[in-house]
């Protein structure tokens, strides 16, 4: 008889949720504590949003949280009825590109039957340490004072906030009209229609600012800017397979890869096919060409291509792009690149310096009010994280090489500062794509989920477990789910 043991995963937006779920559906023998100081368990920072502007990137079809069933979604939203509210969900391509609070509501609903069974225990508050206690185990300790112990510790810590520039940080520090993280919730309410705002990065995030202030009624004048002023690639006008490949001749530098990506979009086009199939297929890929790669050329495809591959990679939802169009054409929106300079916040408003890529000239611009949107500062997600902090000061972590996350091997397993891989800390979702290149996507995060609810079971020496065996056996989750509710 194996003994009962705990499984402690720390962070429960997708990632962790996805990981509890699949061992609660597994049966896994012990205890699943979930540390996530929100109100539920699934939604997480991406999908608890509660902006009726926010919307998935991606298609509705592309999005489930059972990597066997991929139309998972789409049938629950289509028998729940869930977007008979929102009469903007489907886009002139044919696609449903809902509400990212929808799928956070769905997600929910399928790990809620087992928090309700007590398969998962729901510990509502952020870890403020994880030490090695005596005989193996983990102790947990959250900012409430709650102390618990664990044998396995999976990481599922969300995205940390974005970075502050410098020198906006030391100009605008204490000033309210610097909002320095957009994503929390309230944080645009206080700009006022017609007030001047200047946004930092024209990512993603940037998009949904621009989104969120239109939507509440700005109208006035809006700059963003960035290094190279990329704004978010739009999708096909129909859907696509993804073409081309990138495994069997797997690239083994940057320039080999950039090389092969570029060839495949022009024999795509001679196919008439555009170019998002081919990055769709880089992406599926990756897992399993990122990994071969030297370090030395993972680093540089980070620092060199990582702005390039982002605006293909995360696209913009047709909805929200319309926005941007209909601003940009209007005149109430620019996007530059160019680099800030300096801040000077006065009493009537802050003066933003920037200086223009392509000409170097310096203008300033009066703002009421400054958005950073430059995105999650994953490179210092160990030190910013209490909890990965004491784990990186007992050397049992470290942040990847390439500002991504933390270091992991291909099974998940964290490593130590020396590179040794270390006994029952598992990394879960994007912060370990330095290891496997591509974690931001919804079938990347479901099905690395579940390889890591794999790894679990196999620590755990579960005898009902047989390796391979969990994707199948969650082809009936549904089936299951409802048989835990009753």
């Amino acid at each position: 008889m194996t003994p009962h043991k705990t499984v402690a995963i720390i962070g429960g937006g997708l990632s962790g949720g996805a990981v509890a779920c699949y061992l609660a559906q597994q049966r896994a023998p012990g205890a699943i504590l979930v540390f996530e100081p929100r109100a539920e368990i699934g939604p997480g920072l991406a999908y608890g949003t509660d902006d009726p502007s926010h919307r998935i990137n991606v298609p509705a079809a592309k999005m489930s949280l059972l990597p066997a069933q991929e139309s998972h979604f789409v049938d629950w939203i289509a028998r729940t009825n869930a977007v008979s509210d929102d009469a903007e969900a489907l886009a002139a391509d044919g696609q449903l590109y809902v509400r990212r609070s929808l799928f956070g509501r769905y997600v929910y609903e399928h790990i809620q039957p087992f928090l309700q069974s007590r398969r998962i225990e729901h510990v509502q508050d952020s870890v403020a340490s994880v030490e090695k206690a005596d005989g193996g185990q983990w102790s947990i300790e959250t900012f409430d004072g709650r102390r618990y112990e664990a044998d396995i510790v999976v990481l599922a810590t969300t995205h940390p906030p974005p970075a502050v520039p410098d020198n906006l940080h030391r100009a605008l520090a204490s000033d309210p009209r610097m909002i320095s993280d957009a994503t929390v919730m309230g944080a645009l309410s206080a700009i006022e229609p017609s007030a001047r705002v200047v946004i930092v990065g024209t990512g993603l995030t940037m998009v949904d600012v621009v989104a969120s202030l239109d939507r509440q009624g700005h109208r006035g004048q809006i700059h963003a800017f960035s290094r190279r002023g990329l704004l978010p690639r739009g999708h096909a006008q129909q859907a696509y397979e993804p073409f081309g490949e990138f495994v069997r001749s797997p690239p083994y530098s940057t320039r080999e890869l950039l090389r092969k990506v570029r060839s495949t979009i022009k024999d795509a086009a001679k196919q008439d096919i555009p170019w998002q199939p081919v990055i769709d297929a880089v992406r599926s890929q990756a897992l399993l060409f990122w990994p071969q790669m030297p370090v030395s050329e993972r680093a540089k495809i980070v620092k060199h291509l990582r702005a390039y591959w982002d605006v293909h990679r995360f696209r913009v939802a047709p909805q929200l792009e319309n926005v941007i169009r209909r601003r940009q054409k209007s005149g109430t929106l620019t996007v530059r690149a160019a680099s800030l300079v300096e801040a000077v916040a006065g009493p009537d408003a802050i003066a933003i310096t920037v200086r223009s890529r392509r000409t170097r000239e310096q203008e300033t611009i009066s703002a009421d009010y400054i958005v950073v949107t430059t995105g999650p500062a994953h490179g210092s997600v160990v030190s910013m994280q209490p909890h990965l902090a004491t784990l990186a000061r007992q050397g049992l972590i470290a942040a990847d090489p390439f500002g991504l996350g933390i270091s992991c091997n291909v099974r998940g397993q964290a490593l130590a500062a020396n590179g040794d891989a270390v006994p029952g800390i598992l990394i879960a979702g994007p912060l370990a794509r330095g290891t496997f290149g591509e974690l931001m996507g919804v079938p990347q995060v479901t099905n690395y989920a579940l390889s890591i609810a794999s790894e679990v079971l196999e620590e755990l020496k579960s005898p009902e477990f047989e390796r391979g065996s969990l994707a199948g056996a969650l082809a009936t989750s549904d089936n299951n789910a409802s048989a835990v509710r009753r």
